[in-house]
């Protein structure tokens, strides 16, 4: 009896021990997260306080030559929105160590918009500053709403492999009346304007929109021309293919007056500058606006190209 008593409070001691142990490991595990957890809040929230631009102060007190990327489309909420840009610009002419700016373009354009004030903007900007020259570098693409930024520069450098161009305007949508029909659906559109329902693309073309269309486009258009005339001056040729909305290489834009010379970033800097420490005055996206960007704007964005048919740009 005495054994048996003694193995039930042997059994009865063990169990307690391995709980007691099962439930620390518990209570251990349980605060590794939440120390994870508490360092990746704290980490998300530092980076959501940054802006994430260049490094500015890198070369603080030094002549340096500053530099501003325009990458992608330009579009309001994009990194290359007007807002982001011209404040990038501001920040890199005001700065009394700046020798030269290169805004540097891969571009295959976009909003008029957007374009026309970061084209304003950079024009004011060289009114105030005028000993401080600014030069375009193209990498890939330099095209439409791009190339309408980069002649607003002193002077357009490219590579021989570049692709500059695109001087026109389009207004793209859809039409679904046929895919309606066939399917036996019934559009029913009520609207207080003869002309509120502008190019509904579930409806049949009306030719007087159309015609109406197209004169905004060629009033755009002029707009666009008007402005490459004036910033590329006696440089561009006399050539009715040149704002046809054709793109050409570096090199053949270079004969076309387009742009003026083969140059890459560092080569602008070093000998034509003559700063070769290069800092970037970009402002970027900072984290919520990228991971926005990304599982949100993007997708509601592409839903609303879809369905509608006055998505004009400049590309």
């Amino acid at each position: 009896m005495a054994d048996n008593g003694s193995n039930w409070e042997r059994e009865t001691l063990e169990r307690l021990a391995f709980a007691a142990i099962k439930e620390q490991r518990k209570v251990r595990r349980w605060g590794i997260f939440f120390k994870l957890l508490t360092f990746a809040y704290l980490t998300f929230l530092i980076l959501l306080a940054l802006d994430w631009r260049g490094d500015t102060g890198a070369l603080k007190g030094v002549k340096h030559t500053a530099l501003i990327d325009i990458v992608g489309t330009i579009e309001p909420k994009g990194e290359a929105s007007a807002d982001r840009i011209t404040a990038s610009l501001q920040s890199a002419f005001k700065d009394t160590n700046t020798q030269g700016v290169i805004l540097r373009i891969n571009s295959p354009g976009g909003s008029p918009v957007q374009a026309g004030i970061i084209y304003d903007e950079i024009r004011r900007l060289r009114g105030l500053y005028p000993s401080i020259p600014m030069y375009v570098v193209v990498e890939d693409i330099c095209a439409s709403g791009g190339y309408y930024i980069a002649a607003a520069a002193d002077r357009i450098y490219v590579d021989k492999g570049s692709i500059i161009g695109s001087i026109g305007v389009l207004m793209d949508g859809w039409g679904f009346t046929g895919t309606m029909e066939k399917l036996g659906v019934e559009r029913r559109l009520l609207a207080s304007g003869e002309n509120k329902a502008f190019l509904d693309p579930f409806s049949p073309v009306d030719p007087k929109q159309q015609e109406y269309a197209k004169g905004l486009l060629s009033e755009i258009h002029q707009q666009f021309i008007d402005v490459v005339k004036k910033g590329r001056g006696k440089r561009l040729k006399e050539d009715p293919e040149v704002f046809s909305g054709l793109m050409w290489t570096g090199t053949k834009s270079v004969d076309l007056g387009l742009t003026d010379a083969l140059g890459s970033i560092d080569f602008v800097a070093r000998e034509v500058i003559k700063a070769a420490d290069i800092v970037d005055f970009t402002q970027k996206q900072n984290i919520a606006e990228r991971f926005a960007k990304r599982f949100g704007a993007a997708m509601a964005e592409a839903l609303v190209k879809v369905a509608s048919p006055r998505d004009l740009s400049l590309r």
